[in-house]
């Protein structure tokens, strides 16, 4: 029998990305949407906060279990940001352009610290009271570009040298992305933990 799951996200790329990976587990992911719930403020200065606020606010609205992901790119020369606020980095309505730019002319001032990495947290909740939702990370690894490359992905894959590939990102397709991404990562860790609780 079929799962379903709310993803916290209306994010179609990101729903369209765990549908694929979560297929496996016969999981059926559900968007926000279908539910007409706004997305909680995301008030938490941590991905783990964050994760676990968005997770547990959809399970209660919803009734059923609630995945959410909260992720984003830390930079080492800029103390981690744009970090928790990669999304808005250049303002509440900040598109994908406005955010790699910033992130550029911030990166100026450090021509020869590029190392960054993307982080990503998972947190499920089988019920809004879950005293023990599933928590998840990833990390994955890399550079900052001095300038955009390709034009696959979304968010700052075209600023993001991935080393295991020596592509941007953006160069990867979604197949490899979903082999080498902080989010396959954390999903990868979500299949083994809920496979074991499936069959516990």
């Amino acid at each position: 029998m079929t799962q379903k799951i709310v993803l916290a996200s209306n994010n179609q790329r990101k729903i369209k990305e765990l549908s694929r990976i979560l297929a496996e587990l016969d999981i059926e992911v559900l968007p926000m949407s279908h539910f007409d719930i706004e997305s909680p403020e995301e008030t938490g200065t941590t991905f783990v906060e964050n994760a676990i606020l968005k997770a547990r606010y959809v399970a209660e609205k919803t009734g059923l279990p609630a995945l959410a992901d909260d992720s984003g790119l830390s930079v080492d020369a800029l103390n981690g940001a744009p970090g928790v606020y990669s999304a808005r980095y250049a303002g509440e309505n900040a598109t994908d352009e406005d955010n790699n730019q910033k992130l550029l002319d911030a990166m100026v001032q450090h021509p020869e610290e590029r190392a960054a990495h993307f982080h990503c947290v998972l947190a499920f909740f089988r019920h809004a009271e879950d005293p023990t939702p599933i928590i998840c990370d990833g990390v994955w690894h890399g550079e900052i570009l001095q300038e955009p490359l390709g034009d696959n992905g979304f968010g700052y894959d075209p600023l993001f040298w991935a080393p295991e590939t020596q592509t941007s990102s953006a160069q990867l397709t979604p197949e490899q992305k979903n082999t080498l991404s902080h989010r396959a990562k954390a999903l990868a860790e979500f299949k083994l933990k809920l496979g074991a609780y499936h069959h516990s």
